[in-house]
């Protein structure tokens, strides 16, 4: 049996003070929310509780989708890299940036670069300080945990993410090497890649291609973060069938807000292709003592799991087009320049949603 505990958006604090020419920007606006909402309701003393409970429950492996800083301040940057390896190391924790971590243009290429060795796959080169590639990949016993990125910066008023098609073309060709492989595929992203899971504002743009990647090549479960909700949604997969789209509330979050207090998700999966069994424990702050109790546990399944996400039919040339990495020779594993270079020329352009 593998066990994964999932947690997100620790937007860890205290946020440093700003340079007033890093207020120059979209800063401005997120630094008066913060002071206002964010540094009330998100806390170190929630993060510290339920981090310590993880640690407790001795996971195989923790991933982390997204928002680890704020304002993508440089100062965060350097203290965020110090609380991963904290939480543990390089190998047994995986992570994928959020928006808040690409809040303004250059925040996103800072952090990756300083986070790499939890955003890189096990063939990944961290030698040269280069900014991670997304989708990796990362291989533990019978499981594979697939990074996939969504941040990029926005104006104001946006938390939009962003997946292209480069990297849709990618995923779908690693999910179907891996799902040859015999592997449980474990997709991990900050938006959540479910049609109207949140305010437009906040939306995915070219979800579609996340979705219909995985409607072509098959995942077992897929992981996010942004909304601070605990959510349980599906998609389709190869035939129609749902695969589980698992949302958790801010592992930050302190109770009596208008969001659910901070939580993080434990799976434990076995079984072998075609016969997989994954049940989801929910632990987090139940009272205003900060107590981390088991809230509740749950086999995700087919039969529990609401209708996968559909309007994605105007897309289907897109998936047919994906093939041509493979057919072109292209090895789907490979992290080099010319794989995304060819991929760049091959990926079709669908329709944003």
């Amino acid at each position: 049996m593998f066990t994964l505990a999932h947690l997100s958006d620790p937007h860890l604090g205290p946020l440093p003070d700003p340079r007033l020419l890093e207020l120059a920007s979209k800063r401005v606006i997120g630094y008066v929310n913060w002071r206002r909402n964010r540094a009330v309701h998100l806390t170190n003393g929630a993060l510290e509780a339920l981090v310590a409970d993880v640690k407790a429950t001795a996971p195989d492996h923790i991933a982390v989708t997204g928002d680890l800083v704020n304002l993508g301040l440089q100062r965060e940057i350097g203290p965020a890299a110090e609380w991963l390896a904290a939480l543990g190391s390089a190998a047994d924790v995986s992570a994928v940036p959020g928006n808040h971590d690409a809040y303004v243009p250059g925040s996103l290429d800072r952090a990756t670069r300083r986070w790499a060795a939890h955003m890189a796959g096990d063939d990944a080169d961290l030698h040269h300080h280069a900014a991670p590639v997304f989708p990796f990949v990362r291989r533990r016993g019978n499981v594979a945990i697939v990074g996939a990125s969504s941040a990029k910066a926005t104006g104001p008023f946006m938390a939009t993410g962003h997946f292209d098609a480069t990297q849709a073309l990618l995923l779908s060709e690693l999910l179907k090497a891996l799902g040859h492989e015999g592997l449980f595929r474990i997709v991990l992203i900050h938006h959540p890649p479910i049609r109207e899971a949140t305010n437009w504002h906040k939306r995915l743009v070219g979800g579609s291609r996340f979705r219909a990647a995985v409607a072509e090549a098959g995942a077992e479960l897929v992981l996010h973060g942004h909304t601070h909700e605990n959510t349980i949604l599906s998609i389709a997969g190869p035939d129609g069938e749902p695969v589980p789209v698992v949302g958790v509330p801010s592992a930050s979050q302190l109770p009596g807000g208008r969001r659910p207090p901070a939580r993080y998700n434990l799976f434990a999966i076995d079984g072998k292709p075609g016969a997989w069994d994954c049940r989801m424990t929910e632990r987090g702050i139940v009272g205003h003592n900060l107590d981390i109790r088991e809230i509740a546990t749950r086999r995700l399944d087919a039969a529990m799991l609401p209708p996968p996400n559909r309007g994605d039919e105007e897309h289907q040339g897109a998936q047919i087009g994906w093939s041509g990495a493979a057919s072109a020779g292209m090895s789907p594993l490979r992290r080099g320049s010319g794989t995304i270079s060819i991929a760049r020329r091959m990926a079709r352009k669908p329709k944003l949603r």
